[in-house]
């Protein structure tokens, strides 16, 4: 089907869902050529209004509802990818090491081996607890825990699960939502997505062929090629 087929303007939450699953892969804002975004297929005045048609909202429905992965994927750029397609996507976008092992051979950070260890006894944790809990509250500290979680999702070790409302000390509503965070193997086991049945090379080339008939232009496809080294 060619991708051209999907919507000019998407207006409902509904309608969204549909063109994650028709494409595979939608980005919240512009970043693959000639291939939709989020952000470039719904209006500019309904995001970030509280509605059911904010788009900004929709964010955390998508894994809530499993319909779909979420997470700085991709060039530390948001991307959400279909549930059909993410097991593919995980074997063929992730490390094939645990952190455990990148970490021993200097490829990951220490802060990402710390907050993974936490993210994985506290599943959905959200993310001033998670600050807390690695002894990272200090102003100082946060640019180096936002990267160790970006380099958490990029290597698709976690996901970005849904968001919480914050609250204080007598469980009243406190402050802006929070995003919260799972291993992607625990949001996958909760949404029924099984794991991708086969190496890295067949994953690749179960999503180029997926790609192919979603309608996926040669430089939308060329250009995931050489983001991933593919």
């Amino acid at each position: 089907m060619d991708h051209l087929d999907i919507p000019e303007v998407v207006t409902t939450y509904e309608e969204a869902a549909e063109v994650v699953a028709r494409m595979g892969m939608l980005p919240l804002a512009p970043l693959i050529p000639q291939h939709p975004s989020l952000n470039g297929l719904t209006k500019p005045e309904n995001w970030h209004t509280g509605t059911e048609l904010d788009p900004w909202s929709w964010r955390a429905r998508f894994p809530g509802d499993g319909l779909a992965g979420y997470g700085k994927f991709m060039k530390k750029k948001a991307l959400l990818v279909s549930k059909a397609w993410f097991p593919a996507y995980v074997a063929a976008a992730g490390s094939l090491r645990s952190l455990e092992e990148r970490y021993d051979s200097g490829l990951c950070s220490k802060e990402a081996l710390i907050l993974l260890q936490i993210i994985r006894a506290n599943e959905g944790i959200e993310t001033r607890r998670l600050r807390t809990e690695a002894g990272m509250k200090a102003p100082e500290q946060k640019r180096s825990f936002d990267n160790a979680v970006i380099e958490l999702q990029g290597s698709l070790d976690i996901v970005i699960s849904g968001v919480k409302q914050r609250v204080n000390e007598l469980g009243e509503a406190s402050g802006w939502n929070s995003t919260s965070f799972e291993t992607t193997g625990h949001w996958m086991e909760a949404s029924g997505i099984s794991p991708f049945a086969g190496e890295r090379g067949e994953a690749i080339t179960w999503l180029h062929e997926q790609m192919a008939a979603a309608g996926w232009s040669p430089a939308a496809a060329a250009w995931i090629d050489k983001a991933l080294s593919w």
